[in-house]
């Protein structure tokens, strides 16, 4: 009988140990499926480079945190900057038994002081209204949930997610602003801060490639937004310049032209009197 209950103990422990080993080595490979995941959702729904360092997930707390994300320029030989969106780390935390079942549950996803590079015309070409475009052009514009993109189709792209609460915060973009004066202007602006919440909260869930289109709407829009404010500005400020430059050779000359009428009127009067 105590043979039989050794046998058993050491059954439970070997069964406990090689789940042990399970969730480690799920826990190791997770991050790079996740990663090759994005690198492959991403790319069809910008239509240009994306690429992680690495992702970092934990099973049994449901925190996770992806590193080193980077959205590269459309057409990269038009632009004299490699990289549009650059995020350092994002958080994220998901329910973990979520992501054994049909939808992933995620509680919030935080991104901070993410950096945003603007190249090009405000008004005209630019590469973040680029991009803006490449998301919008496959379902002409906006996003939907049941969307038949080429991203939609990409495996795991149509998994089901609930996005409970995302920020987005700190961000700045370097603005390498063209179009307006006779040099490309350089300025950097602060982004006001983005949140939503309740994504993806029905049955059918948000894809990742819905995802990923609502949330570069967001940031993109915003960035738009700061430089096209910005521009505008500095736009009114070189206008203002040159009108009171061109008053001021009015003026000029307007007085030079009197100064000659006064002196031949004295002149004329002068030999008149004569």
């Amino acid at each position: 009988m105590k043979k039989l209950k050794k046998i058993i103990l050491a059954l439970v422990v070997l069964v406990v140990v090689v789940l042990i080993a399970v969730v480690a080595i799920a826990a190791l490979y997770l991050g790079d499926i996740v990663k090759k995941g994005i690198e492959t959702v991403a790319p069809p729904i910008t239509k240009t480079s994306v690429t992680v360092d690495s992702v970092g997930l934990s099973i049994l707390s449901g925190g996770a945190s992806i590193n080193g994300f980077v959205i590269g320029n459309p057409d990269p030989a038009d632009y004299t900057s490699t990289n549009a969106i650059s995020l350092g780390k994002a958080a994220v935390s998901l329910e973990p038994k979520s992501l054994l079942s049909d939808k992933i549950i995620i509680h919030s996803i935080e991104v901070r002081s993410p950096q945003i590079t603007f190249e090009g015309n405000p008004f005209g070409k630019n590469n973040l209204q680029s991009i803006l475009d490449n998301v919008h052009a496959p379902t002409g514009g906006g996003t939907t949930a049941k969307s038949t993109t080429a991203a939609a189709k990409t495996p795991g792209a149509s998994r089901k997610l609930e996005v409970d609460n995302f920020v987005f915060s700190n961000a700045v973009v370097t603005a390498r602003i063209t179009g307006i004066g006779s040099q490309p202007l350089v300025v950097t602006l602060p982004i006001p801060d983005i949140q939503f919440s309740n994504l993806g909260t029905g049955p059918d869930g948000i894809t990742a490639a819905d995802l990923t289109q609502k949330l570069l709407e967001q940031v993109i829009d915003g960035s738009l937004s700061a430089v096209v404010a910005k521009a505008r500005e500095i736009a009114t400020g070189v206008a203002n310049d040159a009108i009171k430059g061109a008053t001021g050779a009015v003026n000029s000359a307007a007085t030079n032209a009197v100064g000659q009428g006064v002196d031949s009127l004295k002149k004329g009067l002068g030999n008149l009197l004569k």
